[in-house]
């Protein structure tokens, strides 16, 4: 098989397999066998568990984003486009954590808290690149304003994602996101300097 031909079964097989059983769950002979090379080839790709964890997160959240934003752009208004395009981004993410690593495993190590920084840090300079992509978004508002956006934003979804005990708390807590803090997030983005 060629490299890239690898990487992609790689990136697959940890894709099922971090979904049905969750980061913590899948080793690392489990992803080899999956996609049917030697442990010593995963690693030749892969340095790390948690780096194939990384660009299969990365890739989902990626092609989300982009979805999300190319059915966005024909919001009636950039205020209605900021804040359900952040809304929805934060879902995907919730989406990211809870089926392919797992809130267990999240909240009781130390290790996925420090994975879980280097992967919101890698979100939000996604998001915000893709944001400036945009020629509306970047001639009407301002690079500091977008990513206090961003950031606000991120870490009220992280704090309460941690935070929640059932899926039902997880409900109560986006439609309290959406209707109570999101609106005023996006206001203070779109003021006037």
């Amino acid at each position: 098989m060629e490299s890239d031909q690898v990487i992609l079964s790689i990136k697959k097989s940890a894709r099922e397999l971090f979904r049905r059983y969750g980061y913590n769950k899948t080793s690392v002979n489990e992803l080899a066998k999956q996609a049917r090379i030697a442990k010593a080839t995963f690693y030749k790709h892969f340095a790390s568990k948690e780096l194939i964890l990384h660009a299969v997160l990365m890739d989902y959240i990626r092609e989300n984003v982009e979805d999300i934003l190319n059915k966005n752009i024909r919001e009636k208004d950039l205020s209605t486009f900021l804040a359900n395009t952040i809304l929805r981004v934060s879902r995907v993410t919730y989406t990211v954590c809870n089926e392919f690593v797992g809130w267990e495993f999240i909240r009781e190590s130390a290790n996925a808290q420090e994975y879980l920084k280097t992967l919101s840090d890698d979100l939000e300079f996604l998001l915000l690149s893709s944001f400036i992509q945009n020629e509306t978004i970047a001639l009407t508002v301002p690079e500091e304003r977008l990513t206090f956006l961003i950031k606000s934003s991120k870490n009220i979804v992280f704090s309460f994602a941690f935070t929640a005990v059932t899926d039902a708390d997880v409900r109560k807590n986006f439609i309290s996101f959406q209707k109570e803090i999101l609106p005023y997030l996006v206001q203070a983005t779109l003021l006037e300097s």
